[in-house]
């Protein structure tokens, strides 16, 4: 197996294949990043005598950007692995490596390669990324919607000309419709795949998920494979980070906040929720505050309860049960 590194920008792919690790003799290409450039670069590795099945393609996890290039290697029978920036920095600097560029950055992530060899990435089905995507459009929407009606208020509070207002409310209007229309596109693409219509019903099962909370966390699930409700916990930021050491060192554990921020704001609202409705959140609230925990670490412990449950659901194939002893 050959490890290439591909360090990735909006505009290109910057990589490095290494051919021989033991003295990380390498080739460096430059390419664009579109499925053309994908495909320059692989003829490029079959000049260097490197098949398409042979080839291990290290990627960073970085906005959107390398989703393109991670899809087109993984559909011409390349390895992909997409990996953690954090974890591709630290180990950088584990090597010494003080120099950014993006040439040294696709080095780094290759050797990452070779010496930790990361699980392959498998492509989410196609209705798993459409309904990403839905989901993405609408909450893009939704914050564009409160921005306007935040400047109606204003608008109200002030003394705004009569053709400023008159467009502000007229964009509101286009807004809510066009939310209204995501809404049922989101909610007829689930119903059109029984797959995900009848996974969102297990998950909806649960007291404190609601349609949105359910459809966020089916999303989550669908496009990234979780061997375990840990992993999914991790995931999603939610599991307690110590910082303790000897005896002058004792901090206060926290959660990791690793993941996307978005669904762990949706999850605390729907924790508070379960902390009064959900029969297993709310023992576990009673019993931790009755501890002494402070009410953000309860809450915190609560959001993690959630996510189990959901994977709970998902893996068992069998609706929330109040008297399930977890």
């Amino acid at each position: 197996m050959f490890f290439i590194g591909i360090d990735v920008s909006k505009a290109k792919l910057d990589c490095s294949l290494l051919l021989d690790v033991t003295c990380s003799k390498r080739r460096a290409k430059s390419v664009a990043n579109s499925k053309v450039g994908v495909t320059e670069l692989l003829i490029w590795c079959a000049k260097q005598q490197v098949t398409v099945h042979e080839l291990h393609a290290i990627l960073e996890g970085t906005g959107v950007y390398h989703e393109q290039a991670a899809l087109a290697l993984a559909n011409a029978g390349a390895t992909v692995s997409i990996v953690n920036p954090a974890q591709v920095k630290d180990f950088g600097r584990s090597l010494g490596v003080r120099t950014k560029t993006d040439g040294v950055d696709s080095l780094v992530l290759a050797r990452f390669g070779t010496m930790l060899t990361p699980r392959p990435w498998t492509p989410p089905a196609q209705e798993a990324r459409v309904l990403q995507a839905l989901l993405s459009r609408r909450e893009a929407i939704a914050q564009d919607l409160q921005r306007e009606r935040n400047r109606l208020e204003k608008a109200d509070a002030t003394d705004t000309p009569a053709l400023i207002r008159q467009s502000i409310v007229t964009s509101i209007t286009f807004l809510e419709q066009q939310l209204a229309k995501l809404q049922q596109d989101i909610d007829d693409h689930i119903n059109k795949h029984p797959s995900l219509k009848a996974d969102r019903d297990l998950l909806i099962s649960i007291p404190a998920v609601g349609p949105q909370v359910g459809n966020h966390l089916l999303a989550v699930m669908h496009n990234h494979q979780f061997q375990s409700a840990e992993q999914l916990a991790a995931y999603l930021g939610l599991v307690p980070v110590e910082r303790q050491s000897g005896t002058s060192v004792l901090g206060r554990p926290r959660l990791s906040k690793a993941g996307p921020a978005r669904i762990r704001a949706i999850l605390y609202m729907a924790a508070i929720v379960g902390t009064q409705y959900n029969p297993h959140i709310k023992a576990l609230y009673q019993r931790l505050q009755g501890r002494g925990k402070s009410k953000m670490s309860a809450l915190g412990a609560a959001m993690r309860k959630l996510v189990h449950l959901c994977f709970g659901v998902l893996k068992t194939r069998q609706p929330y049960q109040a008297n399930y002893a977890i």
